[in-house]
């Protein structure tokens, strides 16, 4: 059998399982054999990481089965719906989950624009036959039964939490697992800061000070009422920031429509979202 490739992007995807799930696993495979084959694509293992390492451990057989997508990011959704499908997910997976999905489907298909579908919920499509690449909270808000607000905050949270990944996996693990008491409000925030915040916040959640840390950050704040005004402000102009990066690409993209129905949901999204801003603050 060709060997298999263990993909860190691929395998830090999946929520850790607790030791007593883990080990109730392993006893099942020793008593049955593994049931369930492993899932590859180009020989890499997408699915089944710890049923891999439990065969490995004990040297028992197993087979595979092979898939094919065009991308590394198609695999990704797929992981993520599989996940999401098969799991008793905790609501900070969840939110991760759904955030990362949007994520990888802007990136799939161009960055901030969005599925527009029409009342059979078929994509649009464009005179050369291509769909119309916006509004994709509004898709996946229905496959995941959530509002499409709820999408794209979730998009947020994931992007902070796969930066803080990046510094330190076991960290987005521990997050992801809910042992670490972070919470959406604060990853959000970390995106309006620099990387060293990011850093700072991955290196306290490794090391297990993170709460003391946050504690006593907070009681700084609270002596300074300046800094926290200005600390409201900075996150503020972070968000309209965003906002307005993304406004004029979306009008633009149907500036050319005689359908006015499309530009008022475009400016409809992005005033919901200063709005929950504004009551957040």
């Amino acid at each position: 059998m060709p060997e298999i490739i263990i993909d860190q992007e691929f395998k830090l995807l999946l929520p850790a399982l607790d030791a007593v799930t883990y080990a109730w696993l392993e006893e099942n495979i020793l008593e049955h054999g593994c049931m369930q084959p492993l899932v590859l694509w180009n020989g890499i293992l997408i699915d089944g990481h710890n049923r891999y390492a439990i065969v490995q451990k004990h040297g028992l057989p197993f087979n595979t089965v092979s898939m094919e997508f065009d991308s590394r990011d198609d695999v990704i959704i797929w992981i993520i719906s599989t996940q999401i499908s098969r799991r008793n997910l905790t609501q900070k997976q969840l939110t991760f989950f759904r955030g990362l999905h949007y994520n990888t489907e802007k990136k799939i298909h161009g960055g901030g624009e969005r599925f527009v579908e029409n009342v059979e919920n078929s994509p649009i499509r464009h005179s050369d036959g291509q769909p119309d690449l916006r509004f994709t909270a509004n898709r996946l808000a229905r496959e995941y039964n959530v509002s499409p607000r709820t999408i794209e905050r979730d998009a947020v949270v994931a992007e902070a939490i796969s930066a803080i990944g990046r510094v330190s996996p076991e960290a987005k693990r521990d997050i992801l697992a809910e042992r670490v008491p972070i919470t959406r409000k604060e990853l959000r925030a970390l995106l309006s800061g620099s990387e060293g915040d990011i850093t700072d916040v991955a290196t306290s959640i490794e090391n297990g000070t993170f709460e003391e840390e946050r504690a006593a950050a907070r009681a700084a704040v609270q002596e300074n009422p300046v800094e926290l005004i200005l600390s409201g402000i900075r996150t503020l102009n972070a968000a309209i920031n965003r906002v307005s990066d993304d406004l004029p690409s979306e009008l633009q993209s149907i500036a050319g429509s005689s359908d006015k129905t499309e530009l008022k949901t475009a400016l409809r999204s992005h005033i919901d979202m200063l709005e929950d801003l504004y009551r957040l603050m």
